[in-house]
C-alpha cells in the first residue's frame, strides 16, 4: 500500500484517503508491573541509563489507524529487521522533564512545545500523524504511574522521551506507513558532571551538524549519530563538547553547541546588554528552552519580572542574529563578550569558559578563552537558570508554563 497522506482532526480520527482512529487517551489501557523495580541512589544516576517500571506504548497501521494505547511494563520490542527504522532511520523523538515542586505536585514544563515539535518531526518524516494533544495526556498519566521515580532534589527531575519509528517492514525506498510511538522514562541528575564548571568547546571546521534545506530545525534521529566520530575526536584534544559551525563566506557562522543552543552576552556602550543567538533559518533546533530564555530577558526588559541576580534597571536585549567565530574574536579583543551559555532541555544551561577554533586539522586549535565568573556562571547565566528551575519546580508561577499531571 503507498503511504497515504493523513491530518489529525482533534476529533478521535485522521482524516484522509481512508479515515482511520487518531490516538485516543480513552482507549488507554494500563497493566501495572507486578515487580517494581529498586530506585537507585540519586547520586548514582548517569543520565539515561536507567529506566522506570512503565512504558507508554501505541502502533500504526494504514488500515486500522493508530492502536489503543497501553500503559504497559518496561521492556523490549519484537521488529522486523526490514524495519524503515533500522533502514533508513524512520525516527524522530524529543525530550521533556517532570519535576515535584515543593508542594509535592508533579510538574511538566511548556509540554505543548514539545508535543508540537514531535508532530512537526514525524511530518518532516513522511511518517503517520497524531493528536499532540492526546498524547500529551497520555504523558501525564504514565509519569503519574511512575513519579516514585523521580529524584525531589536539587538540580534532578525525570527525563520523558516520546518516541515515534517507522516499522514499514520492506526495504522499498519509500515512506513508512506503519509506525510504533512510544514513550519512556529515566530518571536523571545534573547532565554535566562538572555542576556549575564552565564546559568546553571545540569548533571544528571539518564536519557539519546541518545545512540549509535539511533537517537540522527537526529533532530526528540521523542529526545525531553522524556527531557522535567530531564529538570523540574534541575529547581526544580535551574539549568537552563540538562547536558545530557552517561556512558562509569567507566567515564560519556558529550554530549550535553539541545538542544544545548556543548564546552570547554582549556589553553595550549604555551598560545594558544584548543576548544573542543564532537565528531559526532551518539549521538550528528551535529548542524549548532557547524560547525560553529569549521570552525570559524579554520580560525582565519590560519589567514583568527580575532576573536574580541582575539589576531590574540592566535592559537586557534578545537578539535572534548570526554571528561567527571571527566576530566572537573581535567582541574578546574589545573586551565585550561577557559570557556564553548553552541550553537544552537535558542540561538547563550550562556556561561555557573555552573555544578551541580549528579550521586545519593538520594544525592545533586555538583557544578563544571566555571570562571566568565566581561560581562557574555570569550574572545573566545564573540569574537565567535560577529563573527556569524556580519555574519549572513550582517555586515561581510564570505564563502558565508548568503544566500540572493529575494523578
Amino acid at each position: 500500500m503507498t503511504n497515504p497522506e493523513w491530518k489529525s482532526v482533534g476529533n478521535a480520527h485522521l482524516e484522509g484517503p481512508i479515515p482511520v482512529p487518531d490516538l485516543d487517551p480513552s482507549k488507554l489501557t494500563v497493566t501495572l508491573s507486578k515487580s517494581l523495580k529498586p530506585i537507585p541512589y540519586p547520586e548514582s544516576l548517569v543520565f539515561g541509563s536507567t529506566m522506570t517500571d512503565h512504558m507508554l506504548v501505541a502502533s500504526f497501521d494504514p488500515v486500522t489507524g493508530w492502536s489503543a494505547p497501553e500503559i504497559k511494563p518496561y521492556g523490549p520490542f519484537t521488529l522486523d529487521p526490514a524495519s524503515s527504522c533500522f533502514q533508513y532511520a524512520t525516527n524522530t523523538f524529543e525530550g521533556m522533564k517532570a519535576y515535584i515542586g515543593p508542594d509535592g505536585a508533579l510538574r511538566l514544563f511548556r509540554p505543548e512545545k514539545n508535543m508540537a515539535r514531535l508532530a512537526r518531526s514525524a511530518e518532516r518524516l513522511a511518517l503517520p500523524p497524531f493528536n499532540p494533544n492526546a498524547l500529551l495526556e497520555l504523558i501525564k498519566k504514565l509519569v503519574a504511574i511512575d513519579q516514585r521515580w523521580i529524584p525531589n532534589i536539587e538540580g534532578y527531575s525525570l527525563y520523558i522521551r516520546p518516541t515515534i519509528i517507522g516499522t514499514r517492514s520492506a526495504l522499498g525506498v519509500s515512506a513508512s506507513d506503519h509506525a510504533l510511538l512510544y514513550v519512556i522514562l529515566s530518571p536523571t541528575g545534573p547532565y554535566f558532571r562538572t555542576g556549575p564548571k564552565p564546559i568546553s568547546l571545540l569548533a571544528a571546521a571539518e564536519n557539519v551538524r546541518s545545512w540549509p534545506g535539511g533537517t537540522g530545525s527537526h529533532k530526528v534521529a540521523g542529526n545525531y549519530s553522524p556527531g557522535f566520530l567530531p564529538q570523540r575526536m574534541a575529547a581526544k584534544q580535551g574539549y568537552d563538547q563540538i562547536l558545530w559551525l557552517l561556512r558562509d563566506e569567507p566567515e564560519w557562522k556558529v550554530t549550535e553547541a553539541g545538542a544544545m543552543n548556543i548564546f552570547v552576552v554582549i556589553g553595550r556602550e549604555d551598560g545594558d546588554i544584548d543576548l544573542i543567538t543564532p537565528p531559526l533559518d532551518g539549521t538550528i533546533l528551535p529548542g524549548v528552552t532557547r524560547e525560553s530564555v529569549l521570552a525570559i530577558a524579554e520580560a525582565h526588559s519590560a519589567g514583568k519580572l527580575t532576573l536574580p541576580g541582575v539589576s531590574s534597571t540592566q535592559r537586557l536585549y534578545p537578539q535572534e542574529r548570526a554571528f561567527t567565530i571571527a566576530d566572537m574574536d573581535q567582541w574578546l579583543a574589545d573586551d565585550i563578550l561577557q559570557e556564553m551559555f548553552a541550553v537544552g532541555t537535558a542540561v538547563v544551561l550550562t556556561p561555557i569558559g573555552r573555544v578551541g577554533f580549528q579550521d586545519d586539522v593538520k594544525k592545533p586549535a586555538r583557544d578563544l578563552v571566555l571570562p571566568l565568573h565566581e561560581g562557574g556562571m555570569g550574572p545573566v547565566s545564573r540569574g537565567m537558570w535560577r529563573m527556569i528551575v524556580d519555574i519549572q519546580k513550582g517555586r515561581f508561577e510564570w505564563e502558565g508554563w508548568c503544566v500540572r499531571c493529575e494523578e
